[in-house]
């Protein structure tokens, strides 16, 4: 099947856990050509108790992170929904990639809080340019639940689908980020840089 559109979009949250793999999920079902990432240092999820979260490396793999918390504590962990999220996770891609560590290009990176929209910009103004190809950053809060991502993947599909249909993005993206605003009663954030 042909992609539906040839734009390349990146969806980032901080871990490339929750909210950024669920988006991943819904665009590739829709035909997307699409990746996620995280911005953090380190792939943090809930533990226990508040003080103890479970911390792995970016490159841990969804599967070796599943048999963590399983050891750790099975019933927990099934409760809390993270056995659930980290098993479609892994049917999705291997690991937890992180952006700053990513070499590919996209022509539409989506974060999902606007702390990582941020990070993602103050990366992208730090790294050395290399072919003054543009990229459009744009952030819609999603808070970082199981209920929430999956909406918000709703909504970035949603806004997806509208960009992809513009014959002139670049041209166009105010209006169509403006109108659905309006429509998905959300703050919207825009940018646009270079590689």
């Amino acid at each position: 099947m042909p992609p539906v559109s040839n734009l390349k979009i990146a969806v980032i949250c901080s871990s490339n856990m929750n909210r950024s793999m669920e988006a991943h999920a819904f665009l590739a079902k829709k035909g997307f050509i699409v990746n996620s990432f995280g911005t953090g240092d380190k792939v943090k999820l809930p533990g226990t108790a508040l003080d103890k979260p479970n911390i792995y490396e970016f490159g841990t793999t969804y599967e070796e992170i599943y048999t963590d918390l399983m050891t750790k504590d099975k019933s927990f962990y099934t409760q809390n929904g993270l056995l659930h999220m980290l098993d479609r996770n892994k049917r999705i891609k291997p690991c937890p990639e992180r952006f700053q560590q990513s070499k590919e290009k996209f022509d539409i990176i989506v974060t999902c809080e606007e702390r990582v929209y941020d990070q993602v910009l103050e990366y992208m103004e730090n790294r050395e340019q290399t072919d003054n190809a543009s990229v459009h950053v744009i952030n819609i809060d999603i808070q970082d639940n199981h209920e929430e991502a999956t909406l918000g993947a709703f909504l970035i599909s949603d806004m997806c689908v509208m960009m992809a249909k513009s014959e002139d993005l670049d041209n166009d993206i105010d209006e169509l980020l403006h109108n659905y605003e309006t429509k998905c009663q959300r703050p919207i954030l825009h940018c646009v840089l270079f590689y």
